[in-house]
């Protein structure tokens, strides 16, 4: 027994002896099944070859026909310019269905505002009440020209994504409601034609607060002999020609009579030497010789150089301010309106950009655009404080953060200064980096009368 050695083996190992003293069966006594194996990679092979070749056809840009009605579109597969030319099809006679969409609406809106027109003249002849009184605050139903302005529009299909809404709104001054004849009078006219000369009836409105006014379909009248504007930077100190505006609602009939009367005694013009670009007008804001106001240039070295490019001017006259800025780079937006006299043409003639706004009315730019707002003479103690404190906000609003506001020449009694208005400046939140205060003289006469000017940043934080 000692002598004797033991070996042990796995089943592996038996299964692999037995085969080899066997001749290839199994522990036991079965041989594999060799035919099936082959059979199934033979089918492996015939599967991966008929997918290379149902690839290579779907690949060649072979079309796929099939047994469809002849009015339905082909089917192209992989072919990837069959199917662009077919999406741009299919979208080009979707814009030409939605712009016959439009017009069909459009024509059935001026049909229904003729047939409203018609009908509401027919029931006046014929003493014929409204049923409902109330017209969505319009005191009588809006017809015609009128109605069709301030009337919501649908939205072409599709743009209701965009917009948040299905109809486009026209802006309409709230208070427009109040003046509902002298509205329908401003908007009535011949469509296509002339528009009326009434000027002087839509400055009317707009201080009324009717503002924005709604658009009309006329046009305007041109000058008769109208003059091109010299070319910049001659423009910026020149005086139109005479011929260059229509002078009806004006007391003045030309520019000469403008210039003038800086030079008459009498008149109570609120801008009665600004025309006179070659007398006081040009000598404005060039001197920091120590009064109530400040030159251009002590205002501009205050900020980083280069960083003051884009302002507007609050009532700015006939646009000096700007053309002063503009001569060092800064391009200044003036808001003006034509009070007496054609302000807005004649900015526009210096080659500047004038803005037909009143005091009250939201400033139309962006929060946070623009780098310098000025005003001069304008928002003084005339103005009722809350309007004022209203058009203080709107101005930080619009400027951004290190910008700064320059109040110049503001005018009020003493006792206003600091129980009135200096409270407001500090609740809109301005940082003082200049303030002059000064009294008024009056032939010599120093009365309780100020002038305060004062440099003015929104905070950067």
């Amino acid at each position: 027994m000692h002598g004797t050695k033991y070996r042990i083996t796995t089943t592996s190992q038996q299964q692999q002896l037995g085969a080899e003293m066997g001749g290839g069966a199994d522990s036991h006594g079965h041989r594999p099944a060799r035919p099936a194996i082959r059979h199934a990679k033979l089918k492996m092979l015939f599967v991966v070859i008929a997918t290379n070749l149902v690839s290579v056809y779907l690949f060649s840009g072979a079309s796929l026909s099939l047994n469809m009605p002849a009015s339905a579109p082909s089917i192209h597969l992989w072919d990837s310019t069959a199917l662009l030319r077919d999406l741009n099809a299919t979208r080009d006679a979707l814009s030409l269905a939605r712009a016959e969409l439009a017009f069909l609406r459009g024509q059935c809106g001026t049909s229904s505002l003729l047939l409203e027109s018609v009908l509401a003249k027919l029931g006046a002849v014929h003493g014929d009440a409204p049923a409902v009184q109330d017209f969505n605050g319009w005191t009588e139903e809006p017809t015609g020209e009128l109605k069709m302005a301030i009337e919501p529009h649908r939205l072409p299909l599709g743009y209701s994504v965009n917009f948040g809404t299905d109809e486009l709104f026209p802006g309409l001054g709230f208070a427009c409601r109040n003046f509902q004849e002298e509205l329908t009078q401003y908007m009535t006219y011949n469509a296509s034609a002339e528009c009326p000369d009434d000027e002087a009836l839509a400055l009317q409105l707009m201080l009324k607060g009717c503002e924005p006014l709604p658009r009309r379909r006329c046009r305007p009248r041109s000058p008769a002999r109208y003059v091109e504007p010299k070319p910049l930077p001659g423009s910026l100190w020149s005086i139109p020609a005479d011929t260059t505006v229509n002078w009806s609602p004006y007391t003045c009939k030309n520019y000469t009579c403008l210039v003038e009367r800086a030079h008459s005694r009498g008149g109570s013009y609120d801008c009665k030497d600004c025309f006179d670009l070659a007398g006081k007008e040009r000598r404005r804001w060039l001197t920091d010789n120590g009064g109530p106001g400040f030159s251009i240039d002590s205002v501009l070295q205050s900020r980083p150089q280069g960083t003051v490019r884009i302002g507007l001017d609050i009532g700015g006259g006939t646009g000096t301010f700007a053309a002063r800025m503009r001569e060092r780079n800064v391009t200044v937006v003036t808001t003006t309106l034509d009070l007496d006299a054609p302000f807005n043409r004649f900015v526009a003639s210096r080659g500047l950009v004038p803005l037909h706004i009143s005091l009250v009315q939201r400033l139309p730019f962006a929060d946070g655009v623009l780098d310098i707002v000025h005003s001069m003479h304008v928002l003084t103690n005339s103005v009722p404080a809350a309007v004022l404190e209203f058009a203080f906000f709107d101005i930080y609003r619009v400027l951004r953060p290190g910008g700064v506001f320059w109040l110049d020449h503001f005018f009020c009694l003493g006792p206003q200064l600091n129980a009135t208005y200096v409270p407001i400046l500090d609740r809109v939140g301005f940082r003082r980096l200049r303030w002059k205060a000064s009294r008024k003289l009056d032939l010599g006469e120093e009365r309780n009368e100020w002038y305060v000017s004062a440099l003015l940043e929104k905070p950067m934080t």
